[in-house]
C-alpha cells in the first residue's frame, strides 16, 4: 500500500474510533456548551469505570507488590519548591507564533508534521531528501533552537491555520501560574508532576522506613501543563492524572535484589546510538542491556522490565511496545538516563511512561536551596 493511502486510512480509523468514544460518552470535551476550551476534557461513566480499573491495576502491580509508600500532596506549589526543582527556569517548550494572527504552535510539532507528511505523502519524494527527512525525525528533540528555526525556514513552513510566517522559536514555560492566598505576595503553580511531593518528603519517608534504604513512593494524582498547542485527543491535555513513582537508592550501589525476575524479558528497544545511525529499534534482552552498559543500572533496568509486565498484561500488544531511550539534548534537566515507553498508534509512536534515573538531582537542589 503506497504511503499517502496509508496516512488516509489511519486518519479514518482514528476518526471512526474517536467518534464512537464521545458518542458513547467515554469522553467528552469539558465545558461543550460554552464551546469548551483545547486540552480539557471530561470522563464519562465508562471511561470513568476504565480508567478507575487502569489505575487500581496499577496500584496493585507497582505500589502493594513493591511494598511502596503511597502519599497524597497538593497541587497547588508555592513557587519556591519549582524554583529549587528547575521548573521555573527549565520547564519549557519551543514555540513559534503566527506573525500576523499571533496563534500559537509548538515548533518542533510543526517540523514533525512537516517531515512524515512528505514521507507518507509524497510518492515522487527523491531518496536523498527522504533520508534527510528520516535524520531531522530521528534527532528533533536534539535540536536548538536555532537549528529548529533554521529548519522551519529552510523548508518553508508556515502556520497551518493561515499559511503565514511564523516567528523564530522561543521558550515557553508550560506551568500554570497562581497566587497562594488574597495578599498576591505568595506565588505558586499547578503542579506540572506529582513528583516533588515525594522528594521534599524524603526525610519525613526515609525515617517512616526505619532510617533504611531503598524504599520507594508512589502518588497518583492530577498534573498541569499548559500546553501551547494541544491535539490528539487524550494524548495531550492541559489537566491530567499521573501515577508516579520514585524508588530512593543507595547512588553507590545500584543494584536491586529483584532484577533477576526481570533480567530474562526480552522486548523492542531502542538505544540512542541506533536513533542517531537512523536504525529501526531491535529486540533487547534486558539483562544484557544492563550488562552492556546500554541502561545505566540494574534498578533502572528493573523498572523497565516492571513496567514491560504492567502494560502487556494490560493488553497493549508486545509489537507495538519500545523503550527508547532520550538523546543527549532530549533528556529533562534532572535526568541522567531516561527511557520511555512508547506505544504505537494511529498517530505514530506515543510516550506513555517515562522511566528516569534522576541521581541524585532533586534531593540535593532542595537542600541546596534549604542552606
Amino acid at each position: 500500500m503506497d504511503p499517502a493511502q496509508e496516512a488516509q486510512n489511519r486518519e479514518t480509523f482514528r476518526q471512526a474510533v474517536t467518534n464512537t468514544l464521545e458518542r458513547r460518552l467515554f469522553y467528552i470535551p469539558s465545558f461543550k456548551i460554552y464551546r469548551g476550551v483545547a486540552g480539557l476534557y471530561d470522563y464519562g461513566p465508562p471511561g470513568c469505570a476504565v480508567k478507575s480499573n487502569v489505575l487500581a491495576f496499577w496500584r496493585q502491580h507497582f505500589v502493594l507488590e513493591e511494598n511502596m509508600l503511597e502519599v497524597d500532596c497538593p497541587c497547588v506549589t508555592p513557587e519556591v519548591v519549582l524554583k529549587a526543582s528547575g521548573h521555573v527556569d527549565k520547564f519549557t517548550d519551543l514555540m513559534v507564533k503566527d506573525e500576523k494572527t499571533g496563534t500559537c504552535y509548538r515548533a518542533d510539532h510543526l517540523l514533525k508534521d512537516f517531515c512524515k507528511d512528505k514521507l507518507e505523502r509524497d510518492p515522487n519524494l527523491p531518496a536523498e531528501k527522504a533520508a534527510e527527512f528520516r535524520h531531522v525525525l530521528a534527532v528533533l528533540d536534539d535540536l536548538s533552537s536555532e537549528e529548529l528555526g533554521a529548519k522551519i525556514k529552510e523548508y518553508g513552513i508556515t502556520a497551518p491555520d493561515t499559511k503565514n510566517p511564523l516567528s523564530a522559536p522561543y521558550p515557553f514555560n508550560l506551568m500554570f501560574q497562581t497566587s497562594i492566598g488574597p495578599s498576591g505576595v505568595s506565588p505558586g503553580y499547578m503542579r506540572p508532576e506529582t513528583a516533588q511531593g515525594i522528594f521534599v518528603n524524603f526525610k519525613d519517608l526515609y525515617y517512616y522506613n526505619g532510617n533504611k534504604l531503598p524504599f520507594a513512593a508512589a502518588q497518583i494524582g492530577q498534573a498541569f501543563r499548559n500546553e501551547i498547542s494541544p491535539r490528539q485527543g487524550l494524548l495531550r491535555v492541559r489537566e491530567f492524572t499521573l501515577a508516579e513513582i520514585e524508588h530512593f537508592v543507595d547512588p553507590e550501589d545500584k543494584s536491586h535484589p529483584k532484577f533477576p525476575d526481570v533480567a530474562n524479558l526480552e522486548f523492542l528497544m531502542f538505544p540512542r546510538e541506533d536513533q542517531v545511525a537512523g536504525r529501526s529499534a531491535r529486540r533487547i534482552n534486558i539483562g544484557e542491556a544492563v550488562a552492556q552498559g546500554v541502561v545505566n543500572n540494574e534498578t533502572l533496568g528493573y523498572f523497565i522490565g516492571r513496567v514491560y509486565l504492567f502494560l502487556t498484561h494490560l493488553g497493549i500488544d508486545k509489537d507495538r511496545l519500545r523503550f527508547r531511550q532520550h538523546l543527549a539534548n532530549e533528556m529533562a534537566h534532572y535526568a541522567a538516563d531516561c527511557w520511555d515507553a512508547e506505544i504505537e498508534c494511529s498517530y505514530g509512536w506515543i510516550e506513555c511512561v517515562g522511566i528516569a534515573d534522576r541521581s541524585t538531582y532533586d534531593l540535593r537542589a532542595h537542600t541546596v536551596r534549604l542552606t
